[in-house]
Formats: structure tokens, sequence, C-alpha cells
């Protein structure tokens, strides 16, 4: 996968040893699954009408959120996203998601 401009961190060079350009938010670690707690839920507003399912609650790294974000996106067979701690499925698939989470070990709310 190829780096963004914008994931990079925009120190060029220290003398610090000890430097670590990654703040402890980026280096996140992931909850294993029976300790999520997930919440799903149907929006339309800002989004000029269309429907979308959210799974909040997510605690973890940004990569293992994209590798949630997909499988659902892969077993509900619709485009989304996953960024800023959300999962966004286009359409309305909360019983599909609750059965995949469920079945994954995810407590779901």
């Amino acid at each position: 996968m190829k780096k963004r401009k914008d994931d990079l961190p925009s120190i060029v060079y220290s003398t610090d040893a000890s430097f670590n350009p990654f703040t402890p938010d980026e280096i996140a670690v992931t909850l294993p699954p029976a300790q999520q707690s997930l919440r799903i839920s149907l929006e339309t507003k800002h989004r000029a009408g269309k429907t979308v399912t959210l799974i909040l609650g997510f605690v973890g790294n940004e990569l293992d959120l994209g590798e949630l974000g997909k499988k659902l996106k892969n077993y509900c067979g619709t485009g989304g996203s996953a960024k800023d701690g959300e999962v966004i499925l286009q359409g309305d698939h909360r019983d599909k998601v609750k059965i995949w989470l469920q079945k994954n070990n995810y407590k779901v709310k």
C-alpha cells in the first residue's frame, strides 16, 4: 500500500537519539474482539438524503479499523469507508452487520 504524503511525519531530522516522531495515538493497541463494544446506527443527516450504516466505538489503530471495514464491506457487498474510529457502509445493513460482528465475537449494541 502506497503511503500518502499526509501520513508521513513533518520532522525531517532530529539530533535527539530518543526522539520518536510518532505520537502515542498512532501506535494505539487494538483491543481483542471480545473486549470491543461496538454501536450500530443508521444515519441520513449530512449525506444528501442517502442512508448509511455507522459502526462506532472501535478501539485500536487505523490499520485494524481499515481491515474491519474491508471485511464488513465485502460481507455486505457494498461500498463505504473506515476512518476516525468509525466504519461507514452505504445503505441500511444493520441486521447483516450485527450478525457478522456477533459471529466474530464483537459485543454489539
